[in-house]
């Protein structure tokens, strides 16, 4: 799909400006199985355009101050869960964070990174590597594809922006994802959506 092609994201409807709640105070903490043996929240993180764009050429066609410190706050201490394109944007694992990398390459190696080769290799590292934590889809689109049926909560921003871009972000369905918070910004909101 090509930016601008694609469906209008979810949130600029009728009853998208309700939720006051701030989306950082959501879910925080040590995620759903809370000690109890059941599975890690699951939660995407993303800066996602109105027409859907999440990255061109591999680079986000924004900057919104303040958005790495929410990431951070957001994730530090957590599993971030990647593909192998966004860990390269990086170039190195984020600090504070179990970094886990999904690739099909079977040789590809990364100082400080788990190396996974399919989706359930990855979210069965994160729970052996981190009991307990929330594990954070961090990206790219095809990551994001692969966990979105498996995604308990959604953490966006959403940038009133409609960009060119080559990559995108799964639609976010109203009939399945509730928004619980909005904390609007000049320009984008932080948005909180939860799995109905």
């Amino acid at each position: 799909m090509t930016a601008g092609s694609g469906p209008e994201r979810t949130g600029r409807s009728a009853g998208a400006g309700g939720g006051t709640g701030r989306s950082e105070d959501a879910g925080e903490g040590t995620g759903r199985s809370g000690g109890t043996g059941a599975r890690p929240e699951l939660v995407a993180i993303a800066a996602v355009a109105d027409n859907g764009v999440i990255g061109a050429a591999g680079d986000i066609p924004w900057r919104i101050e303040g958005d790495l410190p929410r990431l951070k706050r957001l994730t530090m201490g957590h599993v971030l869960l990647m593909g192998r394109r966004t860990y390269d944007t990086l170039g190195r694992p984020l600090p504070g964070r179990t970094n886990i990398v999904v690739t099909r390459d079977p040789d590809w190696r990364a100082d400080g990174v788990l190396v996974a080769h399919d989706l359930d290799g990855a979210l069965a590292l994160a729970a052996a590597a981190a009991p307990g934590r929330i594990i954070w889809v961090f990206g790219g689109g095809e990551i994001y594809r692969l966990a979105w049926d498996r995604l308990d909560r959604l953490e966006l921003t959403e940038v009133h922006r409609r960009p060119e871009g080559d990559t995108t972000l799964p639609v976010v369905d109203p009939g399945v994802w509730a928004e619980t918070a909005r904390e609007p910004h000049d320009g984008f909101d932080y948005v909180t959506y939860v799995r109905r």
